[in-house]
């Protein structure tokens, strides 16, 4: 897949926070209005009823935070790994509050962050092709360096968002071009074209399939010949130091 970006760094990390700020504000709000009728009303039914909006709420913000966390922040220094059981969690949590059912299928493994982050935001994606709900089964396959991620995505009157296409491609899907509403797809294509994956769309009927997987993947000697490349940096300094 290739594209050029259109958005300077500013503009991104400017919509990216609008994103999470619009995902978050609803749980919250929902937990200042709890606190509200706690503070309004003494009757122990609404009492009840208060503090059971507040922990759904709460509940409901913190899962969205550590997605959005994982998915679109840092999650840690570059070149970090990141525990794909960990990605699991957060994800489950996450979509326990959304319309689809969520099936991850994948060895646990440590893998670069930003594939990690690839297949979060591959899971936002399959939840806007099947916006009525149903299930997102989630596959990860190969080796984790270069994975193979597959979702297939069930579900009534499932279909592709027009703007998909210009927008994973780094391209404004209109005249309007790229609001806080778009940026999620956008930001895919780019942590796509990062980490060197094709992303490929299939629909039949009520399903949809998303497949990311390599552009190319190394043969098993140039894996090889990378190895110990990198065996013999490391034992350089130490036959220096032996030598002093």
């Amino acid at each position: 897949m290739t594209g050029t970006d259109t958005l300077s760094s500013m503009d991104l990390a400017a919509l990216l926070c609008s994103r999470v700020c619009h995902d978050i504000i609803s749980p919250v709000g929902a937990i200042t209005n709890g606190l509200e009728v706690l503070e309004e009303d003494n009757g122990e039914e609404m009492r009840d009823f208060a503090m059971e909006l507040i922990t759904k709420s709460a509940k409901t913000a913190s899962a969205k935070l550590q997605f959005a966390r994982l998915a679109f922040g840092a999650a840690g220094s570059a070149g970090a790994e990141i525990d794909t059981g960990d990605a699991e969690s957060v994800a489950r949590n996450f979509m326990a509050g959304e319309k689809p059912e969520l099936e991850w299928q994948g060895t646990r493994v440590l893998m670069p962050k930003n594939l990690v982050k690839l297949v979060l935001n591959l899971i936002l994606l399959g939840g806007a092709t099947i916006p009525r709900g149903g299930s997102i089964k989630v596959l990860i396959e190969g080796d984790s360096r270069y994975p193979t991620f597959t979702l297939v995505c069930e579900g009534k009157s499932a279909r592709i968002p027009a703007s998909f296409d210009r927008l994973l491609r780094g391209k404004p899907a209109d005249e309007h071009g790229i609001d806080a509403h778009a940026i999620q797809p956008y930001y895919t294509g780019l942590l796509a074209r990062e980490s060197k994956m094709d992303l490929v769309f299939d629909w039949v009927d009520d399903t949809i399939t998303i497949k990311a997987q390599p552009v190319s993947v190394p043969s098993a000697d140039e894996m090889i010949g990378v190895a110990q490349t990198s065996d013999m940096d490391e034992e350089i300094p130490q036959e220096l130091a032996d030598r002093a």
